[in-house]
């Protein structure tokens, strides 16, 4: 799988580290930036794992930033972009499962390494399960998305 990664500077530490640790993992790992502990905006960083999304130069992908928060709200404002901001194992893997997430958002200052490296593990192994209470679900969004941002239309996950 192709994931790109990006943090803004509270989340710098972080995503190299989960860098390190998916090493030899198999996927292809996409460091979208920061690559310093510089100040930096989350709504870039967002933008950059949401075009890389949206163009389909990954399947998935990590975004990091202090709380999360911040870039949970910024990196949803792409259409077909469906970031969750996961501090437990059981969101992280579930909300691929049910919700077809594509963006893992995580605290930098909220969890610590360990828990990080197994939201991670958890996310990436998921996969959507397409029954027809989830499609139906996911058509729901869509639609929400295709109301309020006209001409952007959905982005379906390749696995599928």
């Amino acid at each position: 799988m192709r994931i790109a990664l990006a943090a803004d500077h509270a989340g710098f530490e972080l995503k190299n580290w989960l860098l390190r640790a998916l090493e030899g993992s198999g996927h292809t790992l996409v460091d979208k930036g920061t690559h310093s502990a510089e100040p930096v905006d989350y709504p870039d960083c967002a933008q950059a794992v949401g075009e890389a999304l949206r163009q389909g130069e990954v399947d998935r992908a990590i975004l990091i930033c202090g709380s999360g928060v911040g870039a949970s709200i910024a990196v949803n404002k792409m259409p077909g972009v469906r970031g969750g901001l996961c501090h437990d194992t059981y969101s992280a893997h579930q909300g691929v499962e049910h919700d077809d997430m594509n963006v893992l958002v995580l605290g930098a200052r909220v969890i610590g390494l360990a828990l990080a490296e197994e939201l991670v593990r958890a996310f990436l192994s998921a996969r959507f399960t397409g029954e027809e209470r989830h499609m139906r679900r996911l058509s729901k969004v869509h639609a929400l998305e295709a109301r309020f941002s006209p001409g952007a239309g959905p982005l379906t996950s390749p696995e599928r």
